[in-house]
């Protein structure tokens, strides 16, 4: 039985979780570990299924609606025997037969996320539910990817798992910030009531290869505009903060709660802070010193800071991140170049 943590406490669990596939208890037969990742061909769920599949011993579905996701990032799998590939909207049911959930499915960025909201919310619930549903019939231990931002704006820094938040919950930016509570609330409803396995991963600022290049997160704008010559928006005041965890360290967040023992909520995030000036001027040297910095006005509900405390994912994962920020940026700049055919300067 998984132990709760952080402001898991206390939350009893009223029955054994199900029983998975008999295969599970097979004497004779070892039967791979069947996989499901919700949003895989998204930007941290395709690398999350780039890992997954490096191990032998497992077979990975991945459904995705590619509404930010696209098949490109898993062009390398298509076609493997262990690899099978989804077209599928999570507010739908889905039957399928599964040992583990990995549910990334939702938009992530605001200019996706605010494009449709109630969507963005209606992929929150009603696809949570719909994969906890599916979780119970099939006795499979899943993984929520919440979010940072289940912190709003916050009063207390570094945000650590026991802090509830200061969220406004009518804001334009609600419906992914309210959607990923209660994203988080039914899956200790399901626990609690029917011994579902959970784990949880609020997972804060991730950047590297694959994002997409025009969704209006920080890191992929300044990047894309340093490449494109264009002067960095940077929104005042500048001096908002916000932590960068390079995507490999991510994914290995994310596998080491989901083989580990602890229910969550667990921070899954990199320390190290920069204002937005900082990581502004820090891409302008690394990519291009010419272009200008000009500043911008802001968006409403902006969190003024944002650094995760990854005290439990220390100390009950072993896990911290390793990739520096200035080590991070030019493989995504990289990537970026690639796509966009800008060729580096000699």
């Amino acid at each position: 039985m998984a132990a709760n943590s952080s402001n898991g406490e206390h939350q009893s669990t009223s029955k054994p979780p199900p029983l998975p596939s008999p295969l599970r208890f097979s004497k004779f037969f070892q039967s791979n570990m069947r996989i499901l990742v919700t949003g895989g061909a998204g930007f941290i769920g395709s690398h999350l299924v780039d890992k997954l599949m490096e191990n032998e011993k497992n077979e990975v579905i991945v459904v995705d609606n590619y509404f930010t996701g696209s098949k490109d990032n898993l062009r390398k799998w298509i076609g493997h025997p262990r690899f099978e590939l989804i077209r599928h909207d999570v507010t739908e049911p889905l039957l399928v037969e599964v040992d583990q959930i990995y549910h990334l499915a939702c938009p992530a960025s605001p200019i996706f996320y605010k494009y449709n909201p109630v969507k963005t919310i209606k992929t929150n619930v009603i696809g949570t539910l719909n994969m906890l549903g599916l979780a119970k019939r099939v006795g499979a231990r899943i993984l929520l990817t919440s979010t940072s931002e289940v912190y709003g704006d916050p009063l207390i820094h570094p945000q650590p798992e026991t802090y509830w938040g200061n969220v406004n919950p009518i804001g334009v930016r609600s419906c992914y910030d309210e959607g990923k509570r209660v994203a988080e609330t039914l899956m200790f409803d399901y626990h609690r009531q029917h011994g579902i396995e959970i784990r949880i991963a609020r997972i804060f600022n991730t950047y590297g290869p694959r994002m997409n290049i025009d969704d209006g997160r920080v890191v992929s704008n300044f990047i894309a505009q340093a490449l494109r010559g264009e002067p960095l928006t940077v929104q005042k005041p500048g001096t908002q903060t916000r932590s960068f965890c390079y995507v490999s360290d991510m994914v290995d967040g994310l596998i080491r709660l989901m083989e580990g023992e602890n229910t969550g909520p667990i921070n899954i995030g990199n320390p190290g802070e920069f204002t937005m000036l900082e990581l502004a001027e820090t891409v302008k040297e690394l990519i291009n010193p010419k272009v200008e910095i000009n500043m911008v006005e802001n968006t409403p509900d902006d969190p003024r800071q944002r650094k995760p405390d990854i005290t439990k994912a220390k100390e009950l994962l072993g896990w911290e991140p390793k990739v520096k920020l200035r080590d991070g940026l030019p493989l995504m700049e990289e990537d970026f170049r690639l796509r966009l055919g800008v060729s580096k300067e000699k």
